[in-house]
């Protein structure tokens, strides 16, 4: 990292934490997660955030149960490394609209800055234009809130649909919806990513590469094609960095998912990687974050 990078600052868009001793997470199980089942608290993804230069982060719910989001509202508003909180709603509720105003006007309110739904084990793969989830997307959307997207390859058809149906309404892509990393296969996630990409309202977040490749044996190259593809649709001012601390230590430890990232990036002039690195993040939820005094200037030609 250079030095105008780490002056810049570096928010990591995509992380979570839980305690099993206030909430079970009962997506964790089998043997090959037995690692992630223990707890991980914010002090200790605090230490080694700090390190790599990371200066914000937002916190993106786990498990789809209301008491979540409030717990990570006032979460957010006892730290000064939490930025924005990305929580959960029933967007399939009549009441809908009046919960997320009621999280708004809650203990730390103010770090809600997006909503979440754990579309990928959801069976319809067009769930997402489902009547009353457009409904609830657009009550999202009144919120002033964004609206992130955890979906699988076979899901991006509908994720676009819905993007495109409510154009007031910001979709991030997380993890990059995904994509067959282990297997080396493009198609067909990477032209359904490319159409969501068209649209103006969609923005992808450069997360969670790390485990849809060979836990074991992965290299950047072999995430390569992968970031290729997002950063040419996307382009560097609708991509973000995000660790998905701790599920990526599966694969990688904080600082090796970060030393990817930068690799990944390393083609990219020093104000696209501002954008990557904490411009789009910062833009896209609204964050009001310190020590970050906007895009560090390239060194003039000599």
């Amino acid at each position: 990292m250079s030095r105008e990078e780490s002056e810049a600052g570096v928010i990591d868009a995509h992380h979570h934490v839980w305690d099993l001793s206030v909430r079970d997470q009962n997506w964790i199980s089998g043997p090959e997660l037995a690692p992630l089942r223990r707890d991980f608290l914010l002090a200790d993804l605090e230490p080694e955030a700090r390190t790599a230069g990371v200066t914000a982060t937002v916190l993106v719910q786990t498990i789809t149960v209301p008491e979540e989001t409030p717990e990570f509202l006032q979460l957010a508003a006892s730290s000064d490394l939490v930025a924005g909180v990305v929580g959960w709603a029933d967007l399939t509720a009549p009441d809908v609209a009046d919960h997320l105003a009621g999280l708004r006007a809650g203990p730390g309110g103010e770090y809600l800055v997006g909503i979440r739904h754990q579309v990928q084990p959801e069976p319809d793969p067009r769930w997402l234009v489902r009547p009353d989830v457009l409904r609830g997307l657009t009550a999202v959307a009144e919120a002033g809130l964004v609206y992130d997207l955890v979906v699988k390859p076979h899901q991006l058809q509908a994720a676009a649909e819905a993007a495109a149906r409510l154009p007031e309404l910001t979709f991030v892509l997380d993890h990059l919806g995904k994509p067959p990393i282990a297997s080396g296969a493009l198609a067909p996630w990477a032209e359904e990513t490319r159409r969501l990409a068209a649209l103006p309202n969609t923005r992808c977040k450069l997360s969670g590469l790390v485990t849809e490749a060979d836990w074991g044996s992965w290299t950047t190259q072999d995430l390569k094609p992968y970031a290729d593809t997002v950063l040419d649709a996307f382009g560097p001012d609708r991509l973000m960095f995000g660790s998905d601390w701790p599920v990526c230590k599966l694969a990688a430890d904080y600082a090796e998912v970060i030393a990817a990232a930068r690799e990944l990036t390393a083609r990219l002039t020093l104000a696209e990687r501002h954008q990557v690195f904490t411009g789009t993040a910062a833009r896209t939820y609204g964050l009001t974050v310190t020590g970050s005094p906007g895009p560090p200037q390239e060194a003039p030609c000599a």
